[in-house]
């Protein structure tokens, strides 16, 4: 299996696709910043000059993304707690607020999944699937958009989901969840319009990540074959992505989904576990 993600130096040292003062004054939360994606963009809107709340359910992972930005000079607040608990949710909140004054963005990356056949799939775990994915991603777009209402605020919300359109073969209950969040975020977009909080959605495709490793290796093996591009994205075309819709670049943009997947979506079927026979070609 080939070697996933990018190291905290790797991270510092890539090119930006913005300019480097887009998040100079904002406060940006991100939730499950502890790996992955989410700590991509974290060291994206660190670089870009935010400071940020950095939460996840496992105290030592966040903190070791924060101790790694600590590079560029930002100030980092990190918090241990599930977005599955909507207590817990508005209480990250009123901390953030409390110690910053205010949030200007959210970007909702926590989540999970496990590959398994979805006539196999238990009670239990698709519970714990959608309660994360789709309600903990709930909980954290009403409690930002609750609090910049009362304040008279603005606000950009950023979901990281993934591209459903033609189903996820293997993982039946993030693809569930996932178009429940771009479905409420479409929805969130009008009603919130009036009090000036942009809600939008970046879908990515197969993303150089540890979270591959989940994934069997004959699944792994076959994935670049599901793209236009024949490739896995990186961290970084994912992080510009999120980071541009979030600032003021995107402040024209509400209501949309922005795919990175290579153009899968155009071309090729994604398996996140072995193909069956009846689907092999040749």
């Amino acid at each position: 299996m080939p070697e996933f993600g990018r190291t905290d130096a790797e991270l510092a040292s890539l090119p930006l696709g913005l300019a480097a003062d887009s998040l100079v004054g904002k406060v940006v939360l991100i939730s499950g910043a502890g790996s992955g994606i989410g700590r991509g963009v974290a060291h994206w809107c660190a670089r870009l000059g935010a400071k940020l709340i950095l939460c996840g359910r496992r105290l030592e992972k966040i903190e070791v993304t924060a101790q790694a930005l600590t590079a560029y000079g930002t100030e980092v607040m990190v918090e241990a707690m599930s977005i599955r608990d909507p207590a817990a949710v508005a209480a990250l909140f009123d901390r953030a607020w409390a110690h910053f004054g205010a949030v200007d963005i959210v970007i909702n990356n926590a989540g999970g999944q496990f590959p398994q056949a979805a006539i196999d799939i238990s009670p239990k775990g698709w519970a714990a699937v959608v309660d994360t994915n789709l309600n903990g991603s709930w909980y954290m777009m009403q409690a930002a958009a609750r609090k910049w209402r009362d304040a008279g605020l603005p606000g950009s919300i950023v979901n990281i989901v993934a591209v459903i359109w033609r189903g996820m073969p293997g993982v039946a209950h993030t693809c569930a969840a996932r178009a429940g969040v771009i479905y409420a975020s479409k929805t969130a977009a009008i009603e919130w319009a009036p009090h000036n909080i942009r809600v939008n959605c970046v879908a990515p495709g197969i993303i150089s990540t540890e979270g591959m490793r989940v994934y069997p290796e004959e699944a792994v093996t076959e994935m670049p074959k599901s793209n236009l591009q024949q490739r896995f994205g990186r961290i970084e075309d994912v992080a510009n992505a999120v980071c541009f819709l979030a600032a003021d670049t995107g402040s024209f943009i509400t209501g949309e989904v922005l795919t990175i997947d290579g153009g899968n979506q155009l071309w090729g079927d994604q398996w996140t576990i072995p193909r069956p026979d009846y689907f092999k070609v040749g």
